[in-house]
C-alpha cells in the first residue's frame, strides 16, 4: 500500500496544483474532501477528490482511495464520471473528476415511499448504468442512494468507486483486509463470506434500494452488527405486500429475485433486470410475487446448516457470466409466405439458445403503419391485427421450449420497420440480433433491406439468416452467423 508523503502541497482555495486551480471545499466526508477545481484546457465543471490522510484516519480510506485511482481512468460513457488526473501518494493524491449537475438520489429519503411507476423508472436507470459498468469489468459494490446521481439528459451515474472490484487489477480491499467494507444495508450475503467478484452483488444492493423507496423501510433495518448482518445469509426480509397491500405483484417479483440469498436465484444480469423494469407487464410472476408472510422456520434452519449458504464460494469469472446471459432479439415476418423463413429463423435461435442456458429471447414483430393512411386496427375478418401478431410469437416460440421467465414478445407499430427495430435493440440493450433476409423484390430492390439496415446501423452482434431457397442457391441451408459486430 503506497504511503503518502509529509510534505504534501496544501490544498486550499487560490492554490495551484498540476495545472488545476482549487476553489472552494464543496464537500468533507469522512473518507475525502471535495473541492471545485479548474483547468485552461478542459471546459467541464470539476471537482477534486483528495483522501483523508492524517494522523488516526481510518487506513482503508487510502486503500479505497488507490482503488479509485486505479479505475475511474478506465472506465468510460455516461454512466460514469469523466475522470481528468490523478495524482500519486508520494506528493499528493487526488482525482479530478466531472462534476456532475444536481444532487445525489440521497436528497429523496424525505419523499419515501415514492409512487411504483417513479421507481420502475429510477430503478430501471440504475440497472442499465450497471450493465455498462459490469461490461466494463467492474462490480461497484457500493450501490446506495448517494452513490447515485442523474445527468440533465436522465441517464443514471454511478460515482463513489472506492470499494469497486475491477476484474484485471488486483483488488487491494481484498488483500488487505478481512472483514468486508460496504454500507451494511445494501451489502449483499455473499460480500460476508468475502466474495467480490459476482456482479449480480449489485443487483441485490439496488433490490434493497427498490424496496427502501417503495416502502419507506429498510429490509433489514437500519444500523447492524457483523454478527447481525450474517443473518441475511438465511432469512428473507418480509415481503413488501405485508408493509402495503397495494404493492404491485410485478414489483414484488423482481423486489424479491434481487433479494434472494444465493447470487444464482436473482437476474443473470443487470441487463436482464433493466429489461424487466422495462417491460413490467410481460414478467413471469411466481410464489414470490403474492408472498405476505416471512420465510417459515423450517426454511431458516434449513438454510442455517446448509454448509453451501455459509461457506465461500470459489471465484467465478466475470466475463463469462456476463457473456452467458444475454439478451437475443429475434425478428420475425408474420406475412403469408415467411413460413421457411421463419423456420430457419428458429433454428438460428436455437443454436445460439443451446449454450446460453441464462440468455432472454425477445420475440419482435414490427406491424407497419402508412405514412398518410389511416391504419385499422382491425383485419378484414374483424381480428386485431397486434393480439393476432402477439399470439404468433408464441407460437413460433413453442418449440424452443423455454421458461417463460426468458421468454417475452412485441409488436411494434412503426412506419419504418428498420428505425422501430434499431430503437428497441438501443433501448432495451440487446447482446445479440437473429434477423431474416428476405428474397429478392422490386420493393426491396428499391427501398433497401430492413436486415442489411440492421446489420449496418445496430450496436450489437446481428446474425442475417437467409431463406432456405436462397441458401439453396449456394447448395445449403446457411445462415450468416455472426455476421456483423456493431459498436
Amino acid at each position: 500500500m503506497a504511503k503518502p508523503s509529509r510534505n504534501r502541497p496544501l490544498i486550499a482555495t487560490g492554490a495551484e496544483l498540476d495545472g488545476f486551480t482549487i476553489g472552494e471545499c464543496v464537500h468533507r466526508g469522512g473518507m475525502a474532501t471535495l473541492w471545485s477545481v479548474a483547468h485552461p484546457g478542459i471546459n467541464v465543471p470539476l471537482l477534486m477528490k483528495i483522501p483523508r490522510v492524517s494522523e488516526g484516519e481510518d487506513p482503508a480510506a487510502i486503500v479505497s482511495f488507490e482503488m479509485e485511482q486505479m479505475i475511474l481512468p478506465r472506465l468510460a460513457g455516461p454512466h460514469v464520471p469523466g475522470c481528468f488526473g490523478t495524482g500519486d501518494f508520494g506528493r499528493q493524491p487526488y482525482v479530478v473528476i466531472e462534476r456532475i449537475p444536481g444532487t445525489t438520489l440521497y436528497d429523496r429519503l424525505s419523499d419515501l415511499p415514492i409512487p411504483y411507476e417513479e421507481a420502475r423508472v429510477i430503478g430501471g436507470k440504475i440497472a442499465t448504468a450497471l450493465a455498462d459498468l459490469h461490461r466494463q469489468n467492474v462490480i461497484h459494490h457500493d450501490i446506495k442512494p448517494s452513490s447515485i446521481m442523474f445527468r440533465p439528459s436522465g441517464e443514471c451515474v454511478l460515482i463513489d468507486f472506492g470499494l469497486s472490484h475491477h476484474n484485471l487489477l488486483p483488488d487491494l480491499l481484498q488483500e488487505e483486509f478481512r472483514l468486508p467494507y460496504g454500507t451494511a444495508p445494501y451489502m449483499a450475503p455473499e460480500r460476508l463470506l468475502g466474495v467480490r467478484n459476482d456482479p449480480r452483488s449489485d443487483l441485490f444492493s439496488l433490490g434493497v434500494l427498490l424496496y427502501f423507496f417503495t416502502t419507506g423501510e429498510r429490509p433489514f433495518g437500519e444500523g447492524e452488527t457483523l454478527r447481525g448482518m450474517r443473518r441475511r445469509l438465511w432469512r428473507d426480509p418480509h415481503p413488501p405486500r405485508k408493509l402495503k397491500t397495494d404493492y404491485p405483484s410485478w414489483l414484488q417479483e423482481i423486489v424479491l429475485r434481487c433479494l434472494e440469498i444465493e447470487p444464482v436465484w436473482r437476474h443473470p444480469t443487470a441487463s436482464q433486470l433493466a429489461f424487466e423494469l422495462a417491460h413490467p407487464e410481460q414478467i413471469k410472476l411466481t410464489a414470490r410475487s403474492e408472498r405476505q408472510t416471512h420465510d417459515p422456520l423450517s426454511t431458516v434452519w434449513r438454510r442455517r446448516f446448509n454448509r453451501g449458504l455459509t461457506q465461500p464460494r470459489p471465484k467465478s469469472d466475470l466475463a463469462a457470466q456476463l457473456a452467458s446471459g444475454p439478451i437475443v432479439a429475434v425478428a420475425l415476418d408474420t406475412a403469408e409466405g415467411a413460413g421457411l423463413l421463419n423456420e430457419s429463423l428458429r433454428k438460428a435461435a436455437e443454436q445460439i439458445l443451446a449454450t446460453l442456458p441464462s440468455a432472454r429471447l425477445a420475440c419482435l414483430n414490427v406491424l407497419k403503419l402508412g405514412r398518410i393512411t389511416l391504419d385499422k386496427t382491425l383485419d378484414e375478418q374483424g381480428n386485431n391485427k397486434h393480439i393476432d401478431r402477439l399470439v404468433a410469437l408464441r407460437h413460433w416460440a413453442s418449440p424452443l421450449q423455454l421458461d417463460e421467465s426468458r421468454l417475452t414478445v412485441h409488436v411494434l407499430e412503426a412506419i419504418d420497420p428498420a428505425s422501430a427495430i434499431l430503437e428497441f435493440v438501443e433501448v432495451n440493450h440487446v447482446d445479440h440480433v437473429v434477423i431474416g433476409a428476405r428474397q429478392n423484390s422490386l420493393a426491396r430492390a428499391l427501398l433497401g433491406s430492413v436486415s442489411a439496415r440492421v446489420a449496418a446501423e445496430a450496436g450489437c452482434t446481428v446474425t442475417v439468416v437467409r431463406p432456405p431457397r436462397l441458401a439453396a442457391m449456394h447448395g445449403q441451408e446457411e445462415t450468416e452467423a455472426g455476421a456483423v459486430r456493431n459498436g
